[in-house]
């Protein structure tokens, strides 16, 4: 049995395989530049999103290597775990940033979470408290101002949960369908969506993730760092801020610069 033959050049070289190597490449980087922020509410001492984003990155690999081998239906699963992980660490982050004070040092919700001593809400609430929070409002209205993300969530749900019998057909590399290419451009959009949405949220809260390493530098060798060097942006955030945010989501990507103090150009 043969794959190759009915998946076809077109769609082994799919721009999709590049954007998921890409998408991994930046979650690992960013996973190296947040790993010095103390992960304040916890009693972590790595930064918790550090593990969050390289475990992302490892999904995305995931993703890669079953969707080269031209299995669309499981990549989807997939892509809605990717989904998942990222709300749940807007939720986390969203939370701490609500919870932590000098009376709750320790905030026991995502700590326990952190120890395994206790599960994560299931998305639902998650989800709710994401968009009932007014920190972030501005940014959940310009997600919401069409049907995109529940339409991504419907797809994902359908490809998971086997809601269409041509959702199977998907999953079967060795037998030849004319939209199959189509479905992986689809997909495409669909983990842009994701990543978008991820991004966006992201560093609107935690801005400062943004900062390049410059200024750690500067004071690990023993070097006064320049000055206002803690507002430089990482390469690579600026980089994928231009390549993906501002041409996809202009809208976004004004939104971000109005509020952060970072050099976002």
């Amino acid at each position: 049995m043969n794959k190759v033959e009915p998946l076809g050049k077109e769609y082994s070289s799919h721009e999709v395989f590049g954007q998921l190597s890409e998408f991994a490449d930046f979650y690992a980087s960013l996973a190296h530049t947040t790993m010095w922020f103390i992960s304040q509410g916890t009693k972590s001492i790595a930064n918790l999103d550090t593990y969050v984003f390289s475990s992302i990155k490892g999904t995305l690999e995931s993703i890669k290597e079953i969707l080269s081998n031209g299995r669309i239906n499981d990549s989807y699963a997939l892509l809605r775990k990717y989904y998942d992980s990222t709300i749940i660490n807007v939720y986390t982050n969203l939370y701490l940033n609500d919870h932590f004070n000098l009376d709750n040092l320790i905030v026991e919700h995502i700590d326990s979470w952190r120890k395994g001593t206790k599960t994560i809400p299931e998305y639902r609430v998650i989800s709710k408290y994401i968009k009932d929070s007014d920190k972030i409002k501005p940014i959940t209205h310009l997600l919401s101002k069409d049907k995109l993300y529940k339409e991504v969530r419907d797809r994902c749900n359908d490809h998971t949960h086997y809601n269409y019998y041509y959702n199977l057909l998907l999953n079967d590399n060795a037998i030849y369908l004319s939209d199959r290419v189509k479905t992986l451009d689809t997909f495409s959009d669909d983990l842009t969506a994701v990543f978008i949405q991820h991004f966006a949220y992201l560093f609107y809260l935690n801005d400062h993730y943004m900062m390049s390493t410059d200024y750690i530098d500067y004071l690990n060798v023993g070097m006064t760092p320049e000055e206002e060097s803690q507002y430089w942006v990482s390469p690579f955030i600026q980089k994928t801020f231009n390549k993906w945010i501002k041409p996809n989501r202009p809208d976004i990507a004004e939104e971000i610069k109005s509020k952060t103090g970072m050099n976002l150009e």
